[in-house]
């Protein structure tokens, strides 16, 4: 599937609840894998971490490449990273379809997001709580995707930042409707619904979803209260 169809297909199918491996039992990884492909899972998040960059090391190219070979579902790759540049092509021969990276890392992403794109990926950019929406509005027309984070960058189970909210307000006013808008960090059943009305439609979960007896209710309810909130919105 080309890169526009894909984003073509997650648009028209969103929301979506995007689960987080990071979160897994990485004993277990390809298990995990097929119950949330079981449980209605439409695609996959991925977070990289350097060490650097964000204080914790999570993993990278080989388990990418071995996720990749475990599933047909879209990947999309967050890479909280110093220098992703210089592995963003590394990645995308992993298996990538989504890159997404910080602009707190990245002061002038437009040439990167351009990269990424012609790599046949969709690209994307990201921002922490503290980072104001300004400094990326430059570089949005080059978006397919804009993840707004509810939490720093590089640390699971964190509680949600309700500034998020007013980001992805201003964001949904600044892109079309075609671009993704996604929320990452602290998303639940209390938070994904406000998230929803603010315009956000893909939403990642780790905590929240992997430590549920059974993925599939879970990602059903919080589908269904995504949707009841959008269409609250739109209305």
């Amino acid at each position: 599937m080309s890169v526009a169809s894909l984003l073509a297909d997650l648009h028209l199918t969103a929301p979506l609840v995007e689960p987080s491996l990071l979160a897994c039992d990485f004993a277990h990884l390809a298990d995990e894998i097929r119950r949330a492909e079981d449980a209605g899972a439409k695609i996959l998040h991925l977070d990289v971490m350097d060490g650097h960059f964000v204080p914790n090391l999570s993993f990278g190219l080989p388990v990418v490449e071995a996720i990749r070979r475990t599933t047909q579902l879209p990947l999309d790759v967050h890479l909280m990273i110093s220098e992703p540049g210089r592995y963003a092509k590394a990645f995308r021969d992993a298996g990538a379809d989504l890159i997404t990276f910080h602009i707190e890392a990245v002061p002038q992403p437009a040439p990167l997001l351009e990269e990424i794109r012609a790599m046949g990926a969709g690209a994307g950019i990201t921002l922490n709580p503290p980072t104001p929406v300004s400094e990326i509005e430059e570089c949005l027309p080059l978006c397919d995707l804009v993840l707004v984070m509810g939490v720093m960058a590089g640390f699971g189970g964190q509680q949600f930042d309700p500034m998020a909210l007013d980001k992805l307000r201003r964001i949904r006013q600044l892109v079309p409707k075609e671009t993704l808008l996604s929320v990452d960090g602290g998303i639940d059943y209390d938070t994904i619904g406000p998230c929803a009305a603010a315009g956000a439609n893909l939403f990642v979960t780790g905590t929240a979803l992997f430590s549920q007896d059974d993925y599939g209710p879970f990602i059903g309810e919080m589908t269904g209260l995504a949707k009841s909130h959008r269409d609250v919105r739109v209305s």
